[in-house]
């Protein structure tokens, strides 16, 4: 075995990409995003085998310190056969080697395995499989667990919705809830459009509307920009923009009052549901009429990628689009697009282990993804790789009185 410091662009790209546990976090563009974004240093490190072949790499994201030492975030890394023991033995006594050669404080990583199996309340299920011995293997080898925290306490989320998308698509569907899959059919009749286009201002504007909603304070737009001129190369980001033609839906509902209001006097059964038509197409006439334009994006999506999974990561919306079930449809069109592409999974990207929290708003989100249906899944969790036991114990306490000296 040997450890490479700095894995050929080339090489990283199809490893990342293709491995069996790919994830776009661990992405040689994901690297460079934050390198220009967050200010962290990206290296690209790995492990070759006797046949000079890549069987292991991390995305080490380096963050300096006042004290001449750094501390390194390997996210969903590292990517090794987590079955082989001895990998991940030896690729751990190589980045011990490489954190005292670097003066590095220590490696968090938290790595996607699942750490059991659990049910729809979050709670572990009986007989089930589970990585209980991959946990002890990594404590063994001197990694300090982060707790099983429910929330959003680590760095990335600890649970989340994934689809599975290697069946047919009659299967797929019927894993989406019957409330999920009615607000599909109900919002075909706002003839709704899709595009790709990349338009990171309207996706921002979006986002600024439902983030208070939400509880959340979003990055800024430059933060957004770069992620889009960065994630875009090699086909690692695709945007679903979901749009309306106001005009053209004011026409048809126009049409529409008038057939309810012909057939109110014609007929006299079921005239309490055809005045509540009335009313309906009413309020739906009212909404459209506040829009003077021809077209307007009501929601977007941002989705990213590997050569074998998706994940949708961002999106934005206004009310005009939970009146459309806009926010519903653009989901739906981004998993058929995954499912089109022949990919092994569809990832909701994060929701809480506590489906019950009152915390801010984040039971309406679970709420909402376990519309999705598919499985549920408990993420292993955070570990840490220390060199300097001493710093590494002290330095949350200094990191934060050096922000706050910085203001």
């Amino acid at each position: 075995m040997r450890f490479i410091e700095d894995v050929p662009k080339a090489e990283y790209q199809y490893f990342t990409r293709n491995h069996e546990k790919s994830h776009f976090l661990q992405s040689y563009e994901w690297g460079e995003f934050c390198k220009k974004a967050k200010g962290q240093i990206p290296h690209y490190v790995g492990m070759h085998n006797d046949k000079e072949e890549l069987v292991a790499s991390a995305l080490l994201l380096e963050k300096k310190t006042p004290l001449g030492y750094s501390y390194v975030y390997c996210p969903r890394g590292f990517l090794i056969d987590y079955t082989n023991h001895a990998y991940i033995k030896v690729f751990t006594n190589y980045l011990k080697e490489y954190m005292q050669k670097n003066k590095i404080i220590y490696i968090k990583f938290d790595p996607d395995i699942k750490y059991q199996d659990i049910d729809s309340e979050g709670q572990k299920v009986e007989g089930g499989e589970n990585n209980y011995e991959l946990y002890n293997y990594l404590l063994s080898l001197g990694y300090k667990h982060g707790g099983f925290y429910k929330l959003y306490e680590g760095n990335q989320p600890r649970y989340t919705f994934r689809i599975n998308l290697k069946r047919n698509w009659e299967e797929v569907e019927n894993a989406f809830s019957k409330t999920f899959m009615k607000s599909i059919r109900r919002s075909s009749q706002y003839d709704l459009k899709v595009d790709n286009e990349i338009d990171v201002d309207t996706f921002y504007n979006l986002l600024q509307e439902n983030s208070s909603k939400d509880e959340f304070d979003p990055r800024s737009k430059e933060f957004y920009q770069i992620f889009a001129e960065e994630m875009v190369k090699d086909n690692n980001m695709k945007f679903f923009n979901i749009k309306i033609r106001p005009k053209e839906l004011l026409e048809k509902i126009e049409l529409k009052i008038h057939e309810q209001e012909q057939l109110l006097k014609e007929s006299s059964k079921k005239q309490e549901d055809i005045k509540n038509q009335i009313a309906r197409l009413n309020k739906e006439k009212e909404e459209f009429l506040k829009i003077d334009k021809d077209e307007l994006t009501i929601c977007s999506l941002i989705c990213t990628y590997t050569a074998n999974r998706a994940w949708s990561l961002y999106i934005g919306s206004n009310e005009l689009a939970n009146f459309t079930f806009a926010v519903s449809y653009c989901y739906y069109v981004a998993i058929k697009d995954a499912f089109e592409k022949d990919l092994d999974f569809f990832d909701l990207f994060g929701v809480v282990g506590d489906p019950h929290t009152t915390y801010k708003n984040l039971a309406r989100i679970y709420d909402f993804k376990r519309k999705f249906g598919d499985e549920y899944i408990e993420f292993i969790g955070e570990f840490d790789l220390v060199n300097k036991k001493f710093l590494y114990k002290i330095l949350p306490f200094l990191l934060k009185i050096y922000r706050k000296l910085r203001g």
